[in-house]
Protein backbone atom coordinates (compact mmCIF):
# COMPACT_ATOMS: atom_id res chain seq x y z
CA UNK A 1 0.00 0.00 0.00
CA UNK A 2 1.14 3.20 -1.28
CA UNK A 3 2.10 6.49 1.53
CA UNK A 4 -0.69 7.95 -0.03
CA UNK A 5 -3.23 5.12 -0.06
CA UNK A 6 -2.58 4.86 3.59
CA UNK A 7 -2.53 8.62 4.19
CA UNK A 8 -6.22 8.94 2.39
CA UNK A 9 -7.48 5.58 4.04
CA UNK A 10 -6.29 6.84 7.86
CA UNK A 11 -8.10 10.91 6.81
CA UNK A 12 -11.43 8.74 5.46
CA UNK A 13 -12.02 6.64 8.47
CA UNK A 14 -11.05 9.30 10.92
CA UNK A 15 -13.44 11.64 9.39
CA UNK A 16 -16.22 8.46 9.24
CA UNK A 17 -16.13 8.77 13.21
CA UNK A 18 -17.24 12.13 13.37
CA UNK A 19 -20.32 11.36 12.17
CA UNK A 20 -23.73 12.09 14.49
CA UNK A 21 -27.04 10.37 13.76
CA UNK A 22 -29.43 12.57 11.57
CA UNK A 23 -31.87 13.37 13.94
CA UNK A 24 -29.08 14.86 16.46
CA UNK A 25 -28.30 17.14 13.73
CA UNK A 26 -31.52 17.54 11.17
CA UNK A 27 -33.79 18.18 14.63
CA UNK A 28 -37.71 18.28 13.37
CA UNK A 29 -36.51 19.22 10.06
CA UNK A 30 -37.38 16.33 7.75
CA UNK A 31 -35.37 17.43 4.56
CA UNK A 32 -32.10 18.29 4.29
CA UNK A 33 -30.07 20.23 1.98
CA UNK A 34 -26.52 19.99 1.01
CA UNK A 35 -23.82 20.74 -1.71
CA UNK A 36 -21.01 19.15 -1.71
CA UNK A 37 -17.92 20.89 -3.24
CA UNK A 38 -14.79 18.14 -4.19
CA UNK A 39 -11.41 19.39 -5.55
CA UNK A 40 -9.27 16.25 -4.89
CA UNK A 41 -6.51 15.45 -7.38
CA UNK A 42 -6.09 11.81 -5.30
CA UNK A 43 -8.53 9.19 -6.45
CA UNK A 44 -8.37 7.56 -3.43
CA UNK A 45 -9.47 10.22 -1.42
CA UNK A 46 -12.14 11.39 -2.81
CA UNK A 47 -13.85 8.16 -3.31
CA UNK A 48 -13.30 7.81 0.17
CA UNK A 49 -14.75 11.11 0.52
CA UNK A 50 -17.63 9.98 -2.15
CA UNK A 51 -18.41 7.20 -0.03
CA UNK A 52 -18.90 9.17 3.03
CA UNK A 53 -21.40 11.10 1.53
CA UNK A 54 -23.38 8.12 0.38
CA UNK A 55 -23.46 6.96 4.55
CA UNK A 56 -24.55 10.54 5.62
CA UNK A 57 -27.51 10.10 2.77
CA UNK A 58 -28.30 6.73 3.92
CA UNK A 59 -28.37 7.87 7.62
CA UNK A 60 -30.60 11.01 6.87
CA UNK A 61 -32.89 8.43 5.12
CA UNK A 62 -32.60 6.29 7.88
CA UNK A 63 -33.84 8.68 10.35
CA UNK A 64 -36.81 9.75 8.17
CA UNK A 65 -35.22 12.85 6.80
CA UNK A 66 -35.09 13.35 3.22
CA UNK A 67 -31.69 14.64 1.65
CA UNK A 68 -31.14 16.90 -1.33
CA UNK A 69 -27.82 16.33 -2.19
CA UNK A 70 -25.85 18.10 -4.77
CA UNK A 71 -22.42 17.32 -5.60
CA UNK A 72 -20.02 19.64 -7.15
CA UNK A 73 -16.36 19.22 -9.04
CA UNK A 74 -14.09 21.80 -9.75
CA UNK A 75 -10.14 21.71 -9.69
CA UNK A 76 -7.84 18.53 -9.88
CA UNK A 77 -11.56 16.54 -8.90
CA UNK A 78 -12.05 17.10 -12.41
CA UNK A 79 -9.75 14.57 -14.08
CA UNK A 80 -12.58 12.37 -12.45
CA UNK A 81 -15.77 13.08 -14.20
CA UNK A 82 -14.54 12.31 -17.38
CA UNK A 83 -14.95 9.09 -19.84
CA UNK A 84 -11.36 9.56 -20.99
CA UNK A 85 -8.82 9.01 -18.83
CA UNK A 86 -5.45 9.64 -20.74
CA UNK A 87 -4.76 12.98 -18.59
CA UNK A 88 -5.02 10.99 -15.31
CA UNK A 89 -1.67 9.15 -14.30
CA UNK A 90 -1.17 5.60 -15.47
CA UNK A 91 -0.91 4.76 -11.60
CA UNK A 92 -3.94 6.80 -10.61
CA UNK A 93 -6.49 4.71 -13.58
CA UNK A 94 -7.68 2.22 -11.74
CA UNK A 95 -9.25 4.00 -8.82
CA UNK A 96 -10.15 6.51 -11.00
CA UNK A 97 -12.36 4.13 -13.09
CA UNK A 98 -13.99 3.07 -8.86
CA UNK A 99 -14.96 6.71 -8.71
CA UNK A 100 -16.77 6.99 -11.48
CA UNK A 101 -18.23 3.67 -10.88
CA UNK A 102 -19.59 5.64 -7.34
CA UNK A 103 -20.59 8.69 -9.19
CA UNK A 104 -22.81 6.48 -11.29
CA UNK A 105 -24.03 4.81 -8.69
CA UNK A 106 -24.78 7.57 -6.61
CA UNK A 107 -26.39 9.64 -9.57
CA UNK A 108 -29.48 6.90 -9.31
CA UNK A 109 -29.77 6.91 -5.59
CA UNK A 110 -32.56 8.74 -3.51
CA UNK A 111 -31.94 11.88 -2.32
CA UNK A 112 -29.11 12.44 -5.24
CA UNK A 113 -30.31 15.92 -6.65
CA UNK A 114 -27.26 16.32 -9.37
CA UNK A 115 -23.37 16.10 -9.97
CA UNK A 116 -22.07 18.84 -11.69
CA UNK A 117 -18.75 19.97 -13.01
CA UNK A 118 -17.38 23.55 -13.72
CA UNK A 119 -16.59 24.74 -16.84
CA UNK A 120 -13.28 26.09 -15.68
CA UNK A 121 -10.90 24.01 -15.00
CA UNK A 122 -10.94 21.91 -17.86
CA UNK A 123 -8.96 23.90 -20.60
CA UNK A 124 -6.44 24.08 -18.42
CA UNK A 125 -6.13 20.67 -17.45
CA UNK A 126 -6.49 19.92 -21.09
CA UNK A 127 -10.36 18.02 -20.36
CA UNK A 128 -12.50 18.00 -23.11
CA UNK A 129 -16.15 19.32 -22.03
CA UNK A 130 -17.32 16.09 -24.52
CA UNK A 131 -15.35 13.71 -22.34
CA UNK A 132 -17.56 14.26 -19.23
CA UNK A 133 -19.70 11.49 -18.09
CA UNK A 134 -23.22 11.54 -18.89
CA UNK A 135 -24.19 11.34 -15.27
CA UNK A 136 -22.61 14.83 -14.65
CA UNK A 137 -24.05 18.42 -15.58
CA UNK A 138 -21.02 20.78 -16.99
CA UNK A 139 -22.07 24.43 -15.42
CA UNK A 140 -20.35 27.48 -16.96
CA UNK A 141 -19.00 28.29 -13.27
CA UNK A 142 -19.35 25.67 -10.32
CA UNK A 143 -18.80 29.06 -7.82
CA UNK A 144 -21.93 30.51 -9.06
CA UNK A 145 -23.91 27.19 -8.94
CA UNK A 146 -22.43 26.75 -5.38
CA UNK A 147 -23.52 30.35 -4.02
CA UNK A 148 -26.99 30.04 -5.92
CA UNK A 149 -27.33 26.48 -4.11
CA UNK A 150 -26.74 28.30 -0.81
CA UNK A 151 -29.40 30.82 -1.69
CA UNK A 152 -31.59 27.94 -1.92
CA UNK A 153 -31.18 26.93 1.44
CA UNK A 154 -27.93 24.34 0.88
CA UNK A 155 -25.37 24.21 2.97
CA UNK A 156 -21.85 24.33 2.18
CA UNK A 157 -19.67 21.69 2.42
CA UNK A 158 -15.99 21.12 1.68
CA UNK A 159 -14.86 17.90 2.75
Amino acid sequence: MSTRTLAATIAALALAGCATTATETAGSSKEMKLAFDFTDANPVVLLNKLNNVDVTRKQLIESGVTPKIVMTFRGNASYFTQTNLAAVKEAERADALKVAAKLREMKKSPGVQGLEQCNLPLADRKLNPADLMQEVKLVPNGWIALGAYQQQGYAYIAP
